[in-house]
Order: structure tokens, then C-alpha cells, then sequence
């Protein structure tokens, strides 16, 4: 008997030590961030109408035809609570009455369970009902095409271990990791009331530099207690922030005179430039805009704000990312006031771009990044030319006299196709049909080459050709502007 007892003994020894145990449901999770209770905040930073009178098609897209947009924002948001989904759902204010709004009109921060690593959002823009209008209509941000809310909103997923997202919007995208363009899916000519909007997701961390504890403790190695954010650990030039956003490896080295977009700007450049939204694998194309006092007799030199929005639009929907330094942006601005000259002749036109781009340093680092577009009062020889492979003029005083003498002509309009005409030959088109005494002509004949870099489009719209007419030759037929686009040729023959 005693002897069976410790046989039995023995055989539930065994099996205590050899049968593999299951953690209970009821155990305690695992807790993402053991410093702090896990909070996300979701930042609108910017949203845009993408509205735009298109020749190409003899079309014009308008959101709302009783008033400007009335945009307002819906976020929802998804969590795991345990084994349940809880959905929660968030409504901003109706911005009245505006195309463009900028300086993060909208944040919303919400507590999320600590326990899963995943957080599910949507957002939505729509127009609200005013006038005529019955019901609130859903604008496209989304890069889906369709008809149902789905191709019309944006549906991503944070993680709460890597502080990423993914989904609709994500990192290498064609529009760039937090902005949404409307004209992704293909519909740049559809009525969809597309526009583009700007967003951040963050989490709080006990060190509050944004990078979450996982990454820090489990894949980086550095410590979640003390900001580092700042630090370039690898001492590559570019701090461990930056290299987290965007998924580089910040304790090791990588070559960041590299251009991976093509745009001109090496990875280093599009660092500094962080400041003002570049992103490293979206085409950015940064202008430096210099206007000129005020002279006697109301001689205005001034670029209207107007033609600057229509600017944005025209390059932003075709995701070239349009940034004007005008003087108003916050933080470093190089945009500047220079005196009055009644009449500027091309030496002198040197001289402005020596002492009011370059000041007076032929490698300032500003020409590695910028083109630079002055506007003077008038010129001794046309309304605009480029004066070098990165640089340009417009005039004010015979874009107003235009005004006055052809009927019909919208001075932001002229205004914006001017300046889009010259920076268009410090990116390297050609040929360039209808550029030449007889343009205008060419536009009334055969009408092919829809482009403002044509005379015969010039001051009429706001775009370039986007290829979709035949090619006949050289100089008749069409180009597709967009495609042959050399956003790095202002970099050549410094």
C-alpha cells in the first residue's frame, strides 16, 4: 500500500512539472506603458478645400455652390475594453464660411485601455447644410474610389506599442504620412468635393517625448524615463525623433545625403524642413517669395492671398507639396520686404537675389532647399522671367495693368499663373509649346498644350498640362507637365 502511495506520488509530481500550464483568463494583462495611463491626442492641423477651375475638362469643382465650405470634422474612434469594442464618437464646431483653415483648428485627446495595442479611428469632413442644401454632405479625403462613405472617409489603425498608424493614410504613401488628399483615388476631374487635410497622432509618455515606452524599452534600447528625443545617438545629423516618426533605425547610422523622392531635397534637408510638413517620401517643392515696398502714388507690389491658396491647390492635389515662405510662417522665415525701385532692370535683379536670398553667401544653405521668387514693381523687359535655373521674377505693375486693359482677367488668377508659369522654368520643361510671339494663337487654334506655361494659357489658369490630349510634335502637341516634372534641375548649373 505504501508502496503504491509513493508511486502515485511520484506520477503527480510528474505530471505537475511536464504538462504544459495556460494562463487564466482572469490573469492580469500586460500593461503597453507601465509609467503612465495611456492617452492619444489626435491633432487637425490644417484642412483645405481642393476646389479648383479645371480648362483641361472646361470643369469646375465647387463644394458647396450656396456659400464657401462649412466644414466640420467626425472622429471615431474604437478600443478593445477587455473582450469588448466600445465606440466613441466626436464632433467639432462647423467652421462657417471658409475654404482654407489653418493653425489646428481641431484636437480631441481620449484615454484608451493601456492593454490593447490597438486603436481603430475614422475621420470624416463634412460640409454642412446652408441655403439650398437639405443635408450634410460627406467631402473626399480618402484615397479609395467609390461612391459609398467608405471611398469618401479615411480609416487607420495607431499602435499604440510603435506610436504609427496605417490603413487609408500611412508612411511612403502617395500624399505623405499625415495628409489626406481627396484627389488619391484617381478623381482630380470628378465632383467629389475633394480636399486635403492635415493630421497627427500622439500618445503621452512619462518623458513626454513622444516616442512610446515599447520603443524605447524593447527596440531602441534607450531609456523611457529621460527625453532623448533630441539626441543623435547614431550621429548620422538627424536626431532620434524624426528617425522614429519615420521608421528609421535611431542607433544606427544611415547615409541622409540621399534624395529617396526625387525632389531635389537629400534626407538631411528634409529634416530641417521638418519644421514646415516636408516629408521625406513625398515630393516637396519650397519657394521663397520676396515682395517690394511700397512706393509713392499707391505703387503696390503685393501678392494676393488669394492667388497664393489657388497656388497650394493647383500643386497640392497632384501631391506635389506646395510650401511658400511669404513671410508669415512661424519659426525661421527668410521672406523679406526689399526697397522700392520704380523700374528694375536685370543687374539688378542680381543684386536682389545676392543680397536678399544668398546674403551675400554664395553657399547660404537656403539654395540647396529654395527657389526664389521676387516680386518687383516693374521690370524693364517683361511681366516675368526666370534669371537663373533656381530663380525668378514677376511684375505687379504690369500684372494691374493687365487688369485694366483685358477685360475678363481675375488678378489672382494672373496673379497665381504668373508665378506658376516662371517657377515652371526652374523646373526644367521642355519643349514648351505656345511659348514663343504666336501663343496665343495656338491656344485658339489647336488648343492641345492646356498649360500655363503657354502663352496663350498664361494668366488664365492655374496648372499645368496633364497630358491627355494628342501629341502631335514638339511643339503642338501635348505634355504631360506633371510626369516630366524636374524638381531637382534648380540645383544645377549653381
Amino acid at each position: 500500500m505504501k508502496k503504491n502511495q509513493k508511486y502515485l506520488i511520484i506520477l503527480l509530481i510528474f505530471i505537475l512539472f511536464t504538462i504544459p500550464t495556460f494562463p487564466s483568463i482572469h490573469s492580469d494583462p500586460i500593461d503597453i506603458d507601465p509609467l503612465v495611463d495611456i492617452s492619444i491626442t489626435i491633432d487637425i492641423l490644417k484642412i483645405r478645400s481642393l476646389e479648383h477651375n479645371d480648362p483641361q475638362l472646361d470643369f469646375k469643382e465647387i463644394i458647396d455652390e450656396d456659400s464657401n465650405p462649412d466644414f466640420y470634422i467626425v472622429v471615431d474612434i474604437t478600443t478593445i475594453n477587455g473582450s469588448i469594442a466600445v465606440n466613441r464618437q466626436y464632433i467639432s464646431d462647423i467652421f462657417w464660411n471658409t475654404k482654407y483653415i489653418y493653425d489646428t483648428p481641431y484636437s480631441l485627446t481620449i484615454n484608451v485601455p493601456d492593454e490593447s495595442e490597438i486603436v481603430d479611428i475614422v475621420i470624416q469632413l463634412w460640409d454642412a447644410a446652408d441655403g439650398g442644401m437639405k443635408n450634410d454632405r460627406l467631402c473626399d479625403i480618402s484615397p479609395d474610389a467609390g461612391n459609398d462613405d467608405d471611398a469618401y472617409d479615411v480609416e487607420i489603425t495607431y499602435n499604440l506599442r510603435t506610436g504609427r498608424w496605417s490603413g487609408d493614410d500611412a508612411l511612403k504613401d502617395a500624399s505623405g504620412y499625415g495628409r489626406l488628399n481627396g484627389c488619391d483615388d484617381g478623381t482630380i476631374y470628378t465632383l467629389d468635393r475633394d480636399c486635403e487635410l492635415w493630421f497627427t497622432i500622439t500618445q503621452n509618455d512619462y518623458d513626454n517625448d513622444l516616442i512610446p515606452y515599447y520603443m524605447e524599452n524593447e527596440v531602441y534600447g534607450t531609456n523611457p524615463m529621460v527625453d532623448d528625443s533630441d539626441l543623435d545617438i547614431d550621429n548620422d545629423e538627424i536626431p532620434t525623433w524624426w528617425e522614429w516618426k519615420y521608421d528609421y533605425d535611431p542607433t544606427v547610422w544611415d547615409d541622409h545625403s540621399v534624395d529617396i523622392d526625387n525632389d531635389g531635397l537629400t534626407t538631411l534637408h528634409e529634416y530641417k524642413t521638418s519644421q514646415w510638413f516636408s516629408d521625406p517620401y513625398t515630393r516637396d517643392l519650397f519657394l521663397e517669395l520676396d515682395q517690394m515696398e511700397e512706393g509713392p502714388n499707391n505703387m503696390i507690389s503685393e501678392f494676393p492671398n488669394g492667388a497664393k491658396e489657388l497656388l497650394y491647390t493647383a500643386y497640392d492635389r497632384q501631391n506635389v507639396v506646395y510650401h511658400l515662405d511669404d513671410g508669415t510662417w512661424i519659426g525661421e522665415t527668410g521672406s523679406e520686404y526689399i526697397p522700392f525701385d520704380p523700374v528694375t532692370d536685370f543687374s539688378e535683379l542680381r543684386q536682389i537675389y545676392t543680397d536678399y536670398f544668398l546674403h551675400g553667401d554664395e553657399n547660404n544653405p537656403r539654395r540647396e532647399i529654395f527657389h526664389y521668387g521676387v516680386l518687383i514693381y516693374r521690370s524693364n523687359m517683361v511681366q516675368g522671367m526666370a534669371f537663373g535655373p533656381n530663380r525668378f521674377q514677376i511684375s505687379a505693375g504690369l500684372l494691374e495693368k493687365i487688369q485694366i486693359e483685358e477685360k475678363g482677367f481675375d488678378r489672382d488668377v494672373s496673379y497665381a499663373s504668373c508665378y506658376m508659369h516662371e517657377t515652371g522654368h526652374t523646373l526644367g520643361f521642355n519643349p514648351i509649346p505656345g511659348h514663343g510671339k504666336w501663343g496665343w494663337l495656338l491656344r485658339l487654334t489647336l488648343p492641345l498644350y492646356k498649360s500655363c506655361m503657354s502663352y496663350g494659357w498664361m494668366y488664365r489658369m492655374v496648372d499645368y498640362s496633364d497630358g491627355s490630349r494628342p501629341h502631335l510634335g514638339p511643339f503642338i502637341g501635348d505634355y504631360d507637365d506633371w510626369e516630366r516634372m524636374d524638381l531637382t534641375y534648380f540645383l544645377k548649373n549653381w
